[in-house]
């Protein structure tokens, strides 16, 4: 089955599902993840996965264009319902469309401890629904 992850820049909460999709059941599941825009994966999000054993430094961000006209099984978006600028737009066919409201952690303020405990809760979560996802699939 094919899925892929959407979130507005594809630095954080995509990667983070992508990451952990792969590493919980690759083997059953081709993923993928992209934003609104390409921008590069945030180097607090690649810690904060290492921290839980899983390697998101060789990602790369892409944009939601580079998968214009594929067809996935999922097309999961993680944008948050506050705050966030766009939370794009799949071109492509899906034959189920899923939306999991993470905050977007690399918005968070505060000193370096702080920002960081904001991306491990985000990953915790992202890890969750992870978890239920590859349950029921």
């Amino acid at each position: 089955m094919r899925v892929l992850f959407l979130c507005s820049e594809n630095s954080c909460r995509s990667q983070m599902a992508e990451g952990f999709l792969r590493a919980v059941a690759g083997d059953r599941f081709e993923v993928a993840s992209a934003g609104t825009i390409g921008t590069k994966v945030n180097p607090r999000a690649v810690t904060v996965m290492a921290e839980s054993g899983i390697d998101i430094s060789g990602h790369r961000s892409k944009p939601v264009d580079e998968f214009t006209g594929q067809i996935f099984d999922f097309v999961v978006t993680v944008c948050g319902t506050t705050g966030d600028k766009s939370c794009p737009v799949f071109g492509g066919q899906a034959n189920s469309k899923l939306h999991w409201p993470f905050e977007d952690p690399a918005h968070a303020t505060g000193n370096e401890t702080e920002i960081l405990e904001t991306f491990r809760r985000v990953r915790d979560q992202v890890e969750a629904e992870i978890k239920r996802f590859t349950e029921k699939n």
